[in-house]
């Protein structure tokens, strides 16, 4: 079981909703990953309309939406978004992400930490997205992050763990979840985060874009659970040198 910020979670994978071809193939294929956490870019969603098509195509009891403030420049942006989301009813969970260059997309270190050290103080559950920096790490879980949520490579990439050195020391350290989120691309890419100890990943590219989001959903939940049982079960270790898995003993009637 995943536990943030006191609410338990049975699934540890957490499932975007942009890129989808259409609604119905996004409701569909988040129904078949078994995710319980949704994100929602908050400049894509009308919070105030009923009728707006994201929001009537998912269940809001079924599912805690993460809000997130993709888009956002600064500290001050990102907390005028969350601000806005929470009075149009979108609750206290908010994924933060300060994004000032629209080249990279990779998170300001300087402006998330502002920006969370704020909104924790307004009561928002605060999972800030940053780059793999294990201090950083240390400070936004003293600022009061429910999570934090280090990149794996840059958003939408698909290029898997190239951050995996820092990524370990992350995991290692944190006192708080680590959901490792963008540039997995391949549900070995998330097995393999899992495997490592990470409590959750994010996924949305490549679900979204692949040939059959519902079937690659199903992939990437299956790839978690793996994941998630080898780091529990416990890895053998690895070593420079072959190791015979069968009996030596009693070879030496061969010499």
């Amino acid at each position: 079981m995943l536990t943030i910020a006191g609410r338990i979670f049975s699934s540890r994978l957490i499932v975007g909703t942009g890129k989808f071809p259409s609604s119905a193939l996004m409701r569909a294929a988040i129904e078949a990953s078994g995710a319980e956490m949704v994100t929602v870019a908050l400049r894509r969603v009308d919070l105030n309309d009923p009728g707006d098509d994201l929001m009537t195509m998912l269940d809001r009891h079924q599912y805690v939406f993460l809000p997130n403030t993709s888009g956002a420049r600064n500290a001050d942006e990102a907390v005028r978004l969350a601000r806005l989301a929470r009075a149009a009813g979108a609750g206290e969970w908010l994924k933060l992400e300060v994004t000032p260059d629209p080249r990279t997309l990779l998170p300001d270190p300087v402006e998330t930490l502002k920006a969370t050290e704020v909104l924790v103080k307004e009561g928002f559950i605060v999972l800030p997205y940053m780059n793999a920096d294990p201090i950083l790490a240390q400070h936004l879980q003293e600022a009061g992050a429910a999570a934090v949520m280090p990149l794996g490579s840059l958003i939408g990439t698909n290029q898997g763990l190239l951050t995996r050195f820092q990524l370990e020391i992350i995991i290692a350290q944190a006192r708080v979840p680590v959901v490792v989120d963008a540039g997995l691309g391949a549900p070995s890419h998330a097995a393999q985060a899992m495997e490592m100890g990470a409590d959750a990943v994010l996924i949305n590219t490549a679900i979204a874009v692949s040939g059959d989001p519902v079937r690659m959903a199903q992939a990437f939940a299956a790839a978690v659970k793996a994941g998630r049982d080898a780091f529990e079960a416990g890895l053998g270790v690895s070593g420079p040198v072959a190791a015979a898995s069968s009996p030596q003993a009693g070879l030496d009637f061969l010499r």
